[in-house]
């Protein structure tokens, strides 16, 4: 399931909600961990809003210290449809232990919150079945280590406490992860392995996208085709050693093969309905008790389905790496 604006719920009336505090805390902590749909980002707007109060008496100041016993009411008539739609999107755990949770994400779901999004976002389902990631920092970006566009699907590693978080921050910032993609492009890529290392930076003539610049930031990504379908498409494995915005999507469309259905750098396809650019792999040293651990995100439906499209227009042997995805 994809939340999005034409899934919200009807707003209920207001509600006043009720609990009593039972540790000395901060007034916005002590409300976010009441209401777990809610990061510490919200709490705060929502004291300073002023709904709530304290022992009867409103309260604005979202640093003001609340002690055992205290009664704290919180008018939230938007919380219980956030809570409700963050509970009902769907995550796929491939592996969790008490610091880390990796997921394969879904197409179509964006990470984190932003500023007119109205949709729920992936930290906001994960925190409603891990409220311990609200705990992380104040912002309501707790738990995220790095980011996958709305409509790419695979593998990401979200932090569930202080410590996973700057542990695995501290290796994708010094590029001691390992991120390998799967990507279906148009065209031949000649050669059919190869490097692309351009800078990257926003595009003068549209900066809400990017482009090769030549002061950009540095940005190297590797592919290698896995399989060719005539001159319509190819199958590749993209495997990158930075991790700039839209990277794997602006270094193809470079060098004339952008990926299928990108409408930002490429062309629409028949065949997906969204970019055919799937995280398939990601390698990353586990904060719990130092191991390597390699983590491999199954194809989500679309993309098999484009596989298997293509592989019937133009047959090929199946790539040993990816034979069983379609």
């Amino acid at each position: 399931m994809t939340a999005t604006a034409g899934s919200r719920p009807e707003v209920p009336k207001p509600e006043i909600r009720r609990f009593e505090v039972r540790s000395e805390d901060r007034l916005d902590r002590a409300v976010s961990i009441a209401v777990p749909s809610l990061s510490r980002t919200q709490a705060r707007h929502w004291v300073e809003e002023g709904r709530v109060r304290v022992d009867g008496a409103p309260v604005t100041k979202a640093s003001t210290l609340v002690v055992a016993g205290q009664i704290v009411e919180i008018e939230s008539p938007a919380a219980p449809a956030i809570d409700t739609r963050a509970s009902e999107v769907p995550l796929a755990v491939l592996y969790e232990d008490e610091h880390t949770l990796i997921l394969n994400k879904q197409p179509g779901l964006v990470v984190h919150p932003a500023e007119g999004l109205d949709e729920v976002t992936l930290i906001e389902a994960v925190a409603a079945r891990y409220p311990e990631v609200r705990e992380i920092d104040d912002s309501d970006r707790g738990g995220i280590v790095h980011r996958l566009d709305r409509d790419t699907s695979g593998v990401i590693a979200l932090a569930k406490s202080a410590e996973a978080q700057f542990v695995l921050k501290e290796q994708f910032r010094l590029r001691e992860t390992t991120k390998a993609y799967l990507a279906l492009v148009e065209g031949r890529p000649d050669p059919a392995e190869g490097i692309i290392d351009a800078p990257l930076g926003p595009d003068p003539a549209a900066p809400y996208r990017r482009a090769v610049v030549e002061h950009g930031q540095s940005a190297k990504s590797q592919y290698r085709v896995l399989e060719q379908y005539g001159d319509e498409a190819a199958l590749l494995e993209v495997r990158i050693f930075t991790g700039r915005t839209h990277q794997i999507r602006v270094h193809l469309a470079a060098v004339g093969h952008p990926v299928l259905g990108d409408t930002l750098y490429g062309h629409a396809s028949a065949i997906i309905p969204r970019q055919a650019l799937h995280a398939w792999r990601l390698g990353v040293t586990l904060a719990s008790n130092g191991a390597w651990r390699e983590f491999v995100a199954p194809p989500p439906d679309d993309l098999r389905a484009a596989v298997r499209e293509l592989r019937v227009r133009h047959p090929v042997r199946p790539a040993p790496e990816i034979g069983a995805i379609a």
